[in-house]
């Protein structure tokens, strides 16, 4: 009895995978068929169950049903082969489409690529796609193409392959995105639209007005990959105004106003876009490193609890895990970082994060190779200062002062670039006053920056310039109400015995920010100095495992 193949299409068509991939093997095992008589129905069957199993996620079996197909492809007479090929143009590449009316080498090939790669075999993935003639490439290759290349770190191929996306389509966001991190100028990325409009017959793209918010959005991407950090702030900026209430500018702007330091502007429009859409994913691991900062636990655990129920399979969901476990477990926090990496190998905060925690962990050096992993697949501030802070902690000055100089050569306009050579040149004591040289430039270029402001006031303190140190922070006070700000000028004050003030400065910093650690610490150890008992002295056994006890069942009831 035949099985109508019509069927397994109606299945495919309306997502019932599971009940395609039985009929299929149904399909494939009938007796009405003969393999030698009838290749092509062989052929045909087979990739309908490979499709089936490609929408279930089975890859492996995927691809090897597919080759099975392609094998009896290719022992089909002539005359149907030049009949089969004759329906190119009316097939699709994707692998979402089924209705196979005859059998699309190109496309059979493209799916055990797109399998490969879900497996990470990026290699394997490019001999497929290799296999396919330029001219027969749809948009789907292309991209995918340009992607394979990308992580085999072929830039030059993968260049060309983004650029022909973007000649088929203007709009491959994903194709703008990559070529401005692979260095390509905004006005090339710009020209290979209107080579795209030339080849059909749609109108001119640069002399479309309607378009010319897609050459902003060019230019500002290009301006953040080039480390242009304000640029492509104001870029973004303009096209808010056009686009109120965008999501996904917003979540660039957020992205890259956290990137520089800009962290209240940061969670300020993170925030936004969670009451716009309270199911985004993306860049949420970003908010949650800066609610850590501003240690705001409740917010952060809310964040975390909302991002495990909306996608638990998402990198980002684990790197905001890692930054909640943190605090409690830094190396279970490392865990969850390291599976952010393993989900996505292209995961940028997942690096970082992992970075952090080893240099957190006395683990300098291989700190350096997460800080390592993130520059190689984009260098940003993040990374080089990761980079420096390794390097100091195990003295390698010369390593630090390299990444330092790197820094400031990428982004020669960043304040925070120039505080990165004089924390190098500040970790021995005959850099000291090129520290202070450069901390100076810094606050000279961005005079609210509190990091460069923080770190003079501690050079003033090593060379017991404390009253300098004072001046410099009450002047920066009557400006910024930081909470930072106030514990550097109470651990001053406490240096130096004048604990009354050090007090009154530890309470304004808890006032600010209720969570600040530093600030507890030391009002903590303040209060005992006072009362005349050693702050260095052990805590008894039996308070400090109520605390602990306390803190397991509060992560139990988190998580």
């Amino acid at each position: 009895m035949e099985i109508p193949k019509d069927q397994i299409a109606t299945l495919l068509d309306s997502d019932l995978y599971s009940s395609a991939q039985i009929l299929g093997s149904f399909l494939v095992s009938s007796s009405s068929i003969n393999p030698e008589t009838t290749p092509h129905l062989k052929a045909e069957n087979l990739i309908f169950l490979g499709d089936a199993l490609l929408r279930e996620r089975e890859y492996r079996r995927a691809i090897h049903t597919y080759k099975q197909a392609l094998q009896y492809y290719k022992i089909i007479p002539k005359q149907n082969s030049t009949a089969s090929r004759s329906s190119l143009s009316n097939r699709s590449s994707s692998p979402n489409s089924f209705n196979i009316s005859a059998i699309n080498e190109n496309e059979v090939k493209f799916k055990i690529a797109s399998c490969h790669s879900a497996l990470n075999e990026t290699r394997a993935a490019l001999v497929e796609m290799e296999g396919i003639p330029s001219k027969a490439r749809t948009l789907q290759m292309s991209l995918l193409m340009a992607k394979l290349y990308r992580n085999s770190r072929h830039n030059r191929f993968a260049i060309a392959c983004y650029k022909e996306c973007l000649r088929h389509c203007p709009y491959v966001f994903e194709a703008i995105i990559a070529l401005a991190e692979l260095g390509v100028a905004a006005k090339d990325i710009i020209s290979t639209f209107s080579q795209g409009s030339s080849r059909s017959s749609r109108a001119p793209f640069d002399h479309v007005d309607s378009n010319r918010w897609l050459q902003r959005y060019v230019e500002a991407q290009c301006c953040v990959a080039s480390n242009d950090y304000r640029g492509g702030l104001e870029l973004f900026g303009e096209l808010l105004q056009r686009f109120p209430n965008n999501v996904h500018i917003l979540l660039e702007i957020a992205k890259v106003e956290a990137i520089i330091g800009k962290n209240d502007e940061a969670i300020v429009n993170f925030e936004k876009v969670r009451s716009l859409d309270p199911y985004v994913v993306t860049y949420m691991d970003e908010h949650a490193m800066l609610l850590k900062t501003k240690s705001d636990y409740s917010k952060l655990n809310k964040l975390v609890h909302d991002l495990l129920s909306i996608d638990p399979t998402r990198p980002e969901v684990f790197v905001a895990l890692s930054v909640l476990w943190e605090r409690k477990d830094e190396r279970g926090a490392l865990s969850y970082a390291e599976k952010s990496i393993r989900i996505d190998e292209r995961h940028i905060p997942g690096y970082i994060m992992k970075g952090n925690l080893l240099l957190s962990l006395k683990r300098p050096e291989a700190a350096v190779i997460a800080f390592r992993g993130a520059q190689e697949l984009r260098p940003d501030l993040r990374s080089y200062q990761g980079l420096v802070h390794s390097y100091l902690a195990f003295s390698k000055i010369k390593e630090a002062l390299h990444a330092a100089r790197e820094a400031m050569k990428a982004m020669p306009q960043s304040a925070k670039a120039l505080k990165l050579v004089g924390d190098v040149h500040a970790s021995n004591s005959g850099g000291r006053e090129k520290a202070k040289k450069f901390y100076e430039s810094a606050l000279r270029l961005e005079p609210g920056y509190l990091g460069a402001a923080l770190a003079l006031a501690e050079l003033h303190v090593i060379e017991g310039r404390n009253g300098d140190a004072v001046s410099l922070l009450e002047r920066y006070l009557k400006d910024w109400a930081d909470d930072s700000l106030h514990v550097k000028l109470a651990q001053v004050f406490a240096a130096t015995n004048m604990l009354q003030e050090a007090l009154s400065h530890y309470q304004a910093a808890l006032r600010i920010n209720p969570q600040n650690e530093a600030a507890k610490k030391g009002l903590e150890r303040l209060e005992k100095q006072m009362k005349g008992v050693d702050p260095d002295a052990p805590e008894e056994d039996e308070e400090n495992e109520v605390e602990d006890a306390d803190a397991d069942q509060e992560e139990t009831e988190l998580l």
